[in-house]
């Protein structure tokens, strides 16, 4: 929404959600195999329904998972674990078996541990077994 639709005067304005318990999802093929990865791996709470798996962040932001029989992954990052030492979390990713993304574009380079060093914080994508992209961010 740009600054100008925002700012019409007269323009309605709803109530109806700024106070909404709004939550994020994103698909997966397997939901067997996300348990496993979300719950086991990654050590996140879990509690399942009959429509998928929500996982329990810290904060109270809640995310949903749904399996989707055509499922296609993400493109983009979905989900992000902000850390206190990125190098730290790479290597408890790695020994769990996780794979780091590497990345050797103009804009995007990674080092041999998968580990972006700026600008902006350290940075580090993985993906679940559906191909979602995930990534450790360092806390600044």
């Amino acid at each position: 929404m740009s600054a100008k639709t925002a700012a019409k005067p007269g323009r309605k304005t709803s109530s109806m959600f700024k106070d909404a318990k709004a939550f994020s999802s994103f698909s997966v093929n397997d939901l067997p195999k996300a348990n496993e990865f979300y719950g086991q791996t990654l050590g996140l709470k879990i509690s399942e329904t009959a429509e998928g798996l929500e996982l329990s962040l810290a904060g109270g932001h809640p995310v949903f998972l749904y399996p989707k029989p055509n499922h296609t992954p993400a493109s983009f990052t979905v989900l992000n674990f902000p850390v206190k030492d990125i190098e730290e979390a790479v290597d408890e990713l790695t020994m769990l078996g996780v794979r780091l993304e590497k990345y050797n574009q103009p804009d995007l380079k990674t080092d041999e541990k998968g580990i972006m060093h700026g600008p902006g914080p350290q940075i580090a994508w993985f993906k679940d077994p559906a191909g979602n992209i995930l990534s450790v961010i360092e806390e600044e």
